[in-house]
C-alpha cells in the first residue's frame, strides 16, 4: 500500500448550488465532512487494449461524479443516489445489486487494503451519463473511494485509490476490465491526455493542445456490459494469447508481445475468431503509439485518421461496435469539418467522439442530429467537453 507523503490535494470553494450536500444533509441529518469529485473520460485510442498489457490514450471531461461524505465507526456504508432517489444501508463486506455493488465493492476492498474499518454516510450525484460509455462506474468508484480516504484521513495516493476501484470493478463487480478507466478517473490532468501503458502502470501526460474540440455524441442506447459480450472479448484474448504462446518460439504473455505481423503469420493456429480479435488489439496498440506522437505534435487531422481507423477495426475485427454507433460515426466523418470519431467504452451502444475543426460544433452537431435520428429513428444528444481533471476533494 502506498501512501502520500503530504497533504491530500484539496480544491478550494464551496457551489452556491450544492444539489449533494443538500442531499447528504436531508437524509442524514449533519453536514458532510468531505466531497469528492471524479470525472468521466473519453479514450481517444486504445480500445479493449488495457486488458490486454497494451497501450490507451484517454482523457478525462470535465463531467464529474460528486460524492459527499461522512466517516461512520461501526462500519456500516449508509448511501443516498440522487440520480436512483433510493438509499442503501449495508455492511462493509457486503455486495448489493445494482448501483450499490459499487460503492460496497470499493469499500469493501479498501478496507481490506488499508486493514481497517471504512464505514461511511455518502451522498452521490454528478452529471456523467450512465451507460453512455463516459466510465461512469469508474467515476462513481474513485469518487466513493476518494471520498471515504479523505473522511478516514487514510491518506492514500491516486494510484492506490485507482488499484482499489479495478479491484473492486473486477472482484465485487464481476467486470474484467483493464486498468484505464480507473487510473483516469484518479490521476487525470488539466488539458492533457494520459498515455497509459497497461502493463507497468506507467502514465505520461501528454499535453492536449490541438486546435480540435472534443465532440461526443451519445447514441442514447444504453450498454450494460456484464450482460453484453464484454466479458466474452477477454476470454478470447486470453485464448488468443495461449495458442500463440504455444505456437510462437517465444514467451506470449499477452497480446502486448504480439505485432500484426506475426498475428497473421500464426492465422491458422490462431483459428477464428481469434485471428480477428487479436488483430485489433495488435494493431490499436499501434495506432495509439501513432496518436501519442500526432498529439504531441498538435496534428489534429492525423489524430482524427486513427480514430476513424480505431473505430472500424472495432467494428470489424472486434465485433464490438452497433448500428447505432456506426451510424454516428458515418454521419460525423462525412461532415468536413470532423477530423475523425470512434466509438468510446467497451461497446454495443453509448457514446462517440470526435475530433471537430474550431467553431463547428454546433453545425457538425445540428447535421449529424437529423441525420442519425433519420438513420436510427432514435435522438442522440450531442455535447462539446474540455479536457477534464481527476480526482479532487474539498
Amino acid at each position: 500500500m502506498h501512501r502520500d507523503s503530504g497533504e491530500r490535494e484539496r480544491t478550494g470553494g464551496e457551489s452556491s448550488v450544492d444539489p449533494v450536500g443538500e442531499a447528504f444533509r436531508e437524509r442524514f441529518g449533519a453536514e458532510p465532512t468531505e466531497r469528492a469529485r471524479a470525472p468521466g473520460r473519453v479514450n481517444l485510442v486504445g480500445g479493449h487494449t488495457d486488458y490486454n498489457d497494451g497501450l490507451v490514450l484517454p482523457v478525462a471531461i470535465d463531467r464529474e461524479t460528486v460524492v459527499a461524505a461522512r466517516a461512520r465507526s461501526d462500519g456500516v456504508i449508509r448511501a443516498r443516489s440522487l440520480a436512483f432517489e433510493e438509499t442503501i444501508t449495508e455492511p462493509v463486506g457486503t455486495t448489493p445489486e445494482g448501483w450499490g455493488a459499487y460503492v460496497l465493492g470499493t469499500a469493501s476492498v479498501l478496507a481490506d487494503e488499508v486493514g481497517e474499518s471504512v464505514g461511511a454516510d455518502l451522498a452521490v450525484g454528478g452529471d456523467v451519463t450512465m451507460g453512455a460509455g463516459l466510465s461512469s462506474s469508474a467515476a462513481l468508484e474513485v469518487a466513493v473511494c476518494g471520498a471515504i480516504d479523505a473522511a478516514h484521513d487514510l491518506g492514500l495516493n491516486r494510484e492506490t485509490i485507482a488499484d482499489v476501484c479495478w479491484r473492486a470493478e473486477n472482484e465485487a463487480v464481476g467486470m474484467a476490465c483493464g486498468i484505464m478507466d480507473q487510473f483516469t478517473a484518479a490521476t487525470a490532468r488539466p488539458d492533457r491526455a494520459l498515455r497509459i501503458d497497461c502493463r507497468d502502470r506507467s502514465v505520461e501526460h501528454v499535453p492536449f493542445e490541438l486546435d480540435a474540440e472534443l465532440v461526443v455524441v451519445d447514441t442514447n442506447v444504453k450498454h450494460e456490459l456484464i450482460d453484453s459480450g464484454f466479458n466474452d472479448r477477454v476470454r478470447e484474448c486470453h485464448e488468443a494469447t495461449a495458442r500463440l504462446d504455444g505456437a510462437m518460439g517465444k514467451r506470449v504473455r499477452a497480446l502486448r508481445d504480439v505485432t500484426p505481423e506475426e498475428v497473421e503469420a500464426h492465422a491458422d493456429a490462431l483459428g477464428s475468431p481469434h485471428t480477428a480479435r487479436a488483430r485489433h488489439v495488435t494493431s490499436e496498440i499501434r495506432r495509439v503509439e501513432a496518436a501519442t506522437e500526432a498529439l504531441s505534435a498538435d496534428d489534429a487531422a492525423s489524430l482524427g485518421s486513427l480514430m476513424t481507423q480505431s473505430h472500424h477495426s472495432l467494428r470489424d475485427d472486434y465485433e464490438v461496435s452497433c448500428e447505432e454507433l456506426d451510424a454516428a460515426v458515418s454521419a460525423l466523418t462525412d461532415r468536413p469539418a470532423v477530423y475523425g470519431a470512434r466509438m468510446v467504452g467497451g461497446g454495443w451502444g453509448g457514446s462517440v467522439v470526435s475530433l471537430v475543426e474550431p467553431g463547428e460544433p454546433p453545425a457538425v452537431a445540428e447535421a449529424v442530429r437529423e441525420r442519425y435520428e433519420e438513420a436510427t429513428g432514435v435522438a442522440c444528444d450531442i455535447y462539446t467537453f474540455d479536457a477534464g481533471r481527476g480526482l479532487t476533494v474539498e
